[in-house]
């Protein structure tokens, strides 16, 4: 017997007690494992994810959609193209504004007022139809720098200029005609409107007193003033308020402009007192119609305070003797003498209103504007004061108040002591001063 010996370091060995395959056997494994292929080591399967089943979309449907589908690609394209178009369309616009039409529409006059700004020329022009682009022409003439040169008045315009035409034409100096206006201080609502009159700016006395009293309609309630003069019987609202002074107006304006002329100085130069108003407690209209008195009874500056010391004192002083607080000026009373500046007997007003021809003043007027009947100040001012008198008003000499003066007279034009004041603080004081001025008779 062959003993076979066993070899653990020889590959494929058969183990012990195993029978050894025959020949054929092995021949027919080694064939088998020559036509089945090497399998891998089997790994572990991903578990797959579960996904609902869609339904399948029915044949036509689809055929109807994909009919249906638009190329967005193209429509943006189409889109681009439409704008660029049009803003294309726009810019040709523009130019042919700036360089003007070959037709030309109606000539126009534009009337640019003095400091008006390039937007509102630019405004102006397109609203009367010779550009339709105010901000182009704006930019235009921003950028050209030729916006210094253009000047105010009227011009001849027509539509289709082109803008270099405009500018030029709108820089040529056209100035509207002007003519200056002086009005003393001191002069009645009617003596200012005679003025004008005068000067062939309003044709009558009534349309210019109409517009300031706004009894035709007028309106000034943009000034606070306005609005804040009662209504209590005073003969005209605009008195005491046509500010005096020199003005350069337009020589071809309606009446309502050159009123408002004289109401805008009115507010402007009246505006910085307001808190000194407020603080003493008492009214602008009081202040103007103080200041009236004032401008009538001193008429020097420098006399104002001290006549206004006198005035504040008859209104406001403890003194048993005027205890009734009546002004007593001569400047409007009762007291009929040509020699006297009297509001109701020899003045514009008194003439406007017909008072010398009726022989007597209205008693009706005389209860509100005789200082020697009523007490206090009267309805209304009897002139239009300056505004050294309306400060004269606010702020009285204080010594004089504090002394006690109440009276004072003028010298007499015929006299040595023409134009000197003379104040006193009693009665007979007064008398004294009378004779010396050269009034007593």
């Amino acid at each position: 017997m062959r003993i076979n010996r066993n070899d653990h370091n020889s590959a494929g060995a058969a183990p012990q007690n195993q029978p050894t395959p025959a020949p054929e056997a092995k021949q027919e494994a080694a064939a088998s494992l020559e036509r089945e292929p090497v399998k891998e080591k089997k790994r572990a399967p991903a578990k797959a994810k579960k996904h609902k089943a869609k339904p399948e979309p029915d044949a036509e449907e689809g055929k109807e959609k994909t009919r249906r589908r638009f190329p967005f690609g193209c429509l943006i394209v189409l889109i681009f193209l439409a704008l660029v178009a049009f803003g294309g369309y726009k810019v040709m616009q523009f130019y042919g504004e700036i360089d003007g039409s070959t037709e030309l529409g109606t000539e126009q006059t534009v009337t640019i007022e003095q400091g008006s700004s390039v937007g509102t020329i630019a405004s102006q022009l397109k609203e009367a139809g010779i550009i339709h682009y105010d901000w182009l022409f704006k930019e235009y003439v921003k950028y050209s720098g030729k916006a210094g040169g253009i000047q105010y008045g009227d011009f001849a315009l027509r539509p289709g200029m082109d803008y270099n035409t405009i500018i030029q034409t709108i820089s040529q100096e056209v100035r509207r005609p002007t003519t200056n206006i002086t009005i003393p201080e001191g002069t009645t609502a009617v003596g200012v409107a005679q003025i004008f009159v005068n000067a062939g700016l309003v044709d009558s006395v009534d349309t210019f007193l109409n517009c300031a009293n706004g009894t035709d309609g007028s309106d000034f309630s943009q000034y606070s003033f306005w609005t804040q003069i009662p209504d209590n019987g005073r003969l005209m609202k605009c008195e005491g308020y046509l500010f005096p002074d020199t003005y350069n107006v337009y020589a071809d304006e309606d009446v309502y402009y050159y009123v408002d002329t004289l109401y805008s100085e009115f507010s402007a130069k009246t505006e910085g007192l307001m808190d000194t108003i407020n603080e003493k407690g008492t009214t602008l209209d009081d202040v103007v119609k103080l200041a009236s008195f004032i401008q009538e009874e001193a008429g020097v500056e420098s006399e104002d305070a001290k006549v206004s010391a006198c005035f504040h004192n008859r209104l406001e002083s403890s003194d048993p003797l005027w205890a009734e607080h009546k002004l007593e000026s001569n400047a409007c009373s009762y007291i009929t003498q040509d020699v006297e500046n009297n509001y109701l007997w020899n003045s514009p007003t008194a003439e406007y209103y017909g008072w010398p021809e009726m022989g007597s003043i209205p008693e009706e007027v005389l209860n509100l504007y005789d200082t020697y009947r009523i007490s206090g100040l009267p309805a209304g001012p009897i002139s239009c004061p300056g505004y050294a008198a309306i400060d004269a008003a606010l702020n009285p000499d204080q010594q004089y108040i504090d002394e006690g003066y109440f009276f004072f007279v003028t010298g007499h034009p015929d006299t040595d002591v023409a134009g000197q004041y003379f104040y006193a603080k009693t009665a007979e004081e007064h008398q004294a001063n009378v004779e010396k001025a050269g009034w007593a008779y």
